[in-house]
């Protein structure tokens, strides 16, 4: 098995703080990718957790780097009109020589998050459905061929182009731990891609998945596994326990304890660190993308090394 190992951009941060500048972005995927990283992401939001746009910032991403895979962790596709997310994917696909994953997510219920959706017309009751028939559609746009489509959106003998340089379009992850998010999953996506939970849980979840995907007539490798993590290293566990729950107050307005119960999360020595990874490795993940509660510099280095030893 081939372990994979991501990062994520401090997009959100950088607006908390107030360096909205998009060059310390692209100077920290460089980087990333320099130092062997296998992959850099970007979260999504409009209102809710003001940041910079995914795929925008993807482009330029793409156009700074050459190897890396470029990820959403994850999009709210349901945000947008899929005519157009898929024309903006594709062409993102081509710029990149076919190196874009499309993590989704069906966003959390808290008042923020429905007051976005408000602002985009979108009515949150119906985001499961509304993300399903949109990817469904982009997909079809994908093939190059023709489509007619009627539902909440009507095309009539549409062609896109581009399409992707992936044939069929860029791999789909569906994040979410919850029952029916594990089905979602195993039926419909390329990749199972939660923020936990703990390791042994998140095991338990991904033969689930498999389950369902072996039940929906799929092939054991159809489904990537993948978790995201929020990670805070210092050889002071408890300055590393206190940035990790600043961190997640400031980022989501609410309380840590509260969150860690919902997001696995990470906090101590370099070589815990290593101990908290490999658990998901040998529950069976093969793609791990890491949050650093700040010091990005610090902690790339410090993952850089310990990805060594998590090799299998």
């Amino acid at each position: 098995m081939t372990l994979r190992i991501g990062y994520l951009l401090p997009t959100r941060e950088s607006i908390m703080e107030g360096r909205p500048e998009g060059e310390p972005l692209l100077r920290l995927a460089e980087r990333a990718e320099s130092m062997g990283y296998d992959s850099v992401w970007v979260g999504d939001s409009l209102l809710a957790r003001p940041r910079h746009e995914p795929i925008t910032l993807l482009a330029g991403v793409a156009g700074r780097t050459k190897r890396v895979k470029l990820g959403t962790a994850v999009l709210l596709p349901m945000l947008r009109n899929p005519v157009l997310l898929a024309h903006q994917i594709a062409t993102l696909d081509q710029v990149s020589s076919g190196r874009v994953i499309i993590g989704v997510g069906i966003a959390s219920d808290v008042p923020n998050v429905r007051a976005e959706f408000r602002a985009a017309g979108v009515p949150f009751e119906k985001r499961v459905g509304t993300l399903m028939e949109g990817i469904r559609l982009c997909r079809a746009l994908w093939t190059g061929k023709p489509v007619d489509w009627e539902g909440r959106w009507h095309v009539e003998q549409g062609v896109l182009g581009p399409i992707p340089h992936q044939a069929g379009g860029p791999p789909i992850w569906g994040g979410g731990s919850a029952p029916a998010a594990l089905e979602r999953a195993g039926k419909h996506f390329n990749g199972w891609f939660p923020t936990g939970p703990d390791a042994k849980r998140w095991g338990e979840h991904w033969r689930q998945v498999q389950a369902v995907a072996k039940e929906a007539g799929r092939q054991p490798d159809d489904v990537e596994a993948a978790v995201y993590l929020t990670i805070a290293v210092d050889d002071d566990a408890a300055k590393a326990e206190q940035r990790i729950n600043e961190f997640l107050a400031g980022y989501y307005g609410q309380r840590p304890d509260v969150l860690k119960k919902r997001q696995a999360c990470f906090s101590g020595s370099a070589s815990a660190a290593a101990d908290f990874l490999a658990g998901y490795v040998q529950e069976g993940a093969r793609t791990l993308v890491l949050r650093f509660a700040g010091e990005h510099d610090k902690q790339l280095e410090v993952f850089a090394k310990i990805r060594e030893s998590l090799k299998v």
